[in-house]
Formats: structure tokens, sequence, C-alpha cells
């Protein structure tokens, strides 16, 4: 699928209402091989692509090329491809950043929203200290050759011993090929500058869309408040599950889990396209 110069990799399989799997950092469309079989067994079409600067798909340079804006444009594209008129997004990590946000300026495109770990922008940014003492690590990622630097400093170290992640040592191994590692953090830097710390959280149009939020009280990154608080921003309600024992990597880490909650709240059958 193409965007302009930008060549985006998606997978579909299966028949049914269609649901975009959206991938975050450090990820690729790989950390959803357990839930989208899972979800094509049980009568969806499943769309997973990988984001923009990650996997198989294009990695434009400059910070310019991560605005939100273009990646909100890139689902577009990929829902115009798919030749359907509304999708249901589940996004975990980043990927359920852009799934709020393509929620709120393209109402017409979306059907259900599952927000995995990340809670709406504004409730992110309104979380108070705890969740900026968590958020640390985006200050490094702010600045280019810095972020970089510190994620391979004694031979990965903070990646292996900081991050958690269940598959680390492919992470790692998919970071640097075609220049992957930059091109992820440009999500950080064009979306979370430092001055995001200080100053006042966006405002956003109303979810108009049945929105669940998935969070665990494992993640080290995340505070359940900015998740829960969501709900004040959701106009046609908001569902909140809380997975315990289970780290942020809820894809890998509670994958059965997560599809039954996703299967339990997108219809299987779709409704009539509102107008």
């Amino acid at each position: 699928m193409k965007n302009a110069a930008i060549t985006l990799s998606v997978q579909v399989d299966g028949e049914g209402p269609t649901i975009l799997l959206l991938h975050g950092w450090p990820d690729t469309s790989a950390v959803w091989d357990q839930v989208a079989p899972a979800l094509v067994e049980n009568g969806y079409r499943v769309a997973v692509p990988d984001l923009r600067g990650c996997g198989r798909s294009s990695k434009p340079e400059g910070t310019a090329n991560y605005a939100m804006h273009l990646l909100v444009s890139d689902l577009n594209e990929i829902v115009r491809a798919l030749e359907i008129e509304k999708v249901s997004l589940v996004g975990h990590d980043w990927g359920a950043n852009l799934a709020w946000v393509t929620t709120a300026y393209e109402p017409s495109m979306v059907e259900r929203l599952v927000a995995v770990s990340v809670g709406h922008p504004t409730s992110f940014r309104s979380a108070g200290l705890e969740q900026q003492i968590k958020s640390w690590y985006t200050l490094l990622f702010a600045h280019e050759g810095l972020g970089e630097a510190f994620l391979r400093k004694n031979d990965y170290e903070a990646m292996r011993k900081w991050l958690g992640h269940p598959r680390v040592e492919a992470v790692i191994e998919e970071l640097e090929r075609d220049g992957q590692m930059s091109a992820h953090l440009q999500w950080y830097r064009a979306n979370i500058p430092p001055e995001a710390f200080v100053a006042r959280p966006p405002v956003l149009p109303p979810i108009q869309a049945p929105t669940l939020g998935v969070w665990s009280s494992g993640d080290a990154a995340l505070c359940e408040r900015q998740m829960t608080d969501s709900a004040v921003y959701c106009a046609q309600g908001f569902t909140y599950s809380r997975l315990e024992g289970v780290g942020h990597w809820i894809p890998l880490e509670a994958a059965a889990q997560l599809v039954e909650q996703i299967v339990t709240f997108v219809p299987r059958r779709s409704r009539p396209f509102d107008s």
C-alpha cells in the first residue's frame, strides 16, 4: 500500500468485520503474531501493518515525516486500500496513541476502538507526576543520537535489563536492520518533544466510537490513571479491563486474554455505515 512516497507493508487475512492491529515501539507487526491468527479463527478479517519507519515499510528521513497527522493519513490509506468504510482499531503502545487520535479526527472511519496499555492523549498528559516519572526515557529519545546511544550502550544493556520485552534479542536485531533504530525513535521526536512535560495537555474532539481500554498491573511504563481517566473523553462509552500480573507487552504476555477481550467487544457483524 502506498501513501505518496511511503510504502506500507500490510498483511491481511480472514473474512468478516475488519480489525486493524497497530503495533508500538520497539515492535513491528510481529508483536501480533499470536493475536492475529486467533482473531481470524474467530471470524474477523485482520489487517496488520508495519507502521511508518518500522519493519518492511518505508523509513523516511527527518523528524517531520513522523508527525501524527501523517501517521493518521497512513491509516486512511490502508482503510481505502482495504475497500471498506469502517474498521475497528486495536492499538498497543504507540499504536494505541495513533488509534486514539485517528478515532478522534476520523470518526466516520472507526467502528470500535481498543486501546491497549496507552490511554487517551489528554488523559496521558494529565496523569500527573507518577506518569511523568515513568516516562523519563522520552526525554532521552527526543534527542537525535542520544536515544540511540543509550539503547546501544554496553551491548544493549538498557534494552535487555530495562525494557522487559519478551523477545528482546529479536527486537534488537530488527532495530539494527535498515535504520530502524532511528526511524522508530522519530515517533517520539515528532510527537513528544521535551516541552510536553510542562505544556498544557492536547485537546482532541470527543471519541465517537465505543472504546475498550486494556491496562496491565505489571506495566512499568504506564500508570493506571492515564487509562482509567480516558473515560472522560469517550462520548460513546468506555469499558475498562485490568489484567493482573501482566507486564507492558500484553499482545505477547497475555495474547489469549486480549483476544477474548477483543472478541467480546468487537461485533462479528459490522453495523451499517453512519453517513
